[in-house]
């Protein structure tokens, strides 16, 4: 009886060992994917701003008073006098 109770003794030491390694275990897999969490985050919010600065940049770049000044002054479009307009009707 003495070596039963020996015997279930250990078995249930090995089983709390067992149990208190799977604590640890899985409080650093916690701890690990929530530093991942993290990282990704600040990850996601530098990748917003600067989706942010590049919507202004294009929204600036687009601007059709821009566009304008830029065909004047890098191509040296002009606005057409009245008396080079052509009417094309189908």
């Amino acid at each position: 009886m003495r070596a039963l109770a020996g015997v279930a003794l250990v078995i249930l030491l090995l089983a709390v060992l067992a149990s208190a390694i799977g604590v640890v275990w899985t409080r650093h897999e916690s701890r690990v994917l929530f530093v991942d969490l993290t990282r990704l985050q600040n990850q996601r919010d530098e990748l917003n701003v600067e989706y942010g600065r590049l919507e202004l940049e294009q929204a600036t770049w687009a601007e059709p008073r821009r566009i304008d000044q830029e065909a004047r002054s890098k191509l040296g479009m002009v606005t057409p006098k009245p008396q080079d307009i052509q009417l094309v009707r189908r």
